[in-house]
């Protein structure tokens, strides 16, 4: 299974890529989608088209996302939630099932700790994929992100199967 894990950002959009092959995980690539443009409309659309050429060129099987929060600045919240919005129609667009993930649920997956800091998720996703050096603290979160989802898809599945039967 091959996971497409985004972290949502207007300037900066993290995204990585793993494998998952039962409780085994590696990984295939990472980096930052930069927007470019003089107006919002214009960043949006780079950040669509950035992450519609990482969907090409690595062609996950399911992607992850980070749900928004809310902070104190609800405007730095808005531009956030607009560039989600752009990573979830691409996914959609491009057939990808998708998870929604709280910060603080992917931060206890991999670190253990719920409000771990930038240094400390970098840390386990180092750990947890050998080889990996993420470009920034942003492509590692996008890979914790994908962490996640490798650990709770099962969960969903199973629950899943669990119900209909």
């Amino acid at each position: 299974m091959r996971i497409l894990g985004i972290d949502p950002g207007l300037r900066n959009l993290g995204w990585g890529v793993i494998e998952s092959h039962g409780s085994k995980l590696s990984h295939v690539a990472n980096g930052v989608c930069q927007s470019d443009g003089d107006d919002l409309g214009e960043r949006l659309l780079s950040l669509h088209n950035q992450v519609t050429e990482v969907i090409a060129q690595f062609v996950p099987d399911q992607a992850a996302i980070e749900q928004t929060f809310v902070n104190k600045d609800g405007a730095g919240t808005l531009k956030l939630g607009q560039a989600r919005g752009v990573a979830l129609l691409t996914l959609a667009k491009a057939g990808l099932p998708v998870g929604e993930y709280a910060p603080n649920r992917v931060k206890k997956t991999v670190v253990g700790v719920g409000h771990a800091d930038k240094k400390q998720v970098m840390h386990m996703v180092k750990l947890q994929l050998p080889g990996c050096n993420p470009e920034n603290a942003d492509a590692a979160d996008a890979l914790a992100i994908a962490i996640c989802h490798a650990f709770y898809r099962g969960t969903a599945d199973r629950v899943l199967r669990e119900v209909r039967a």
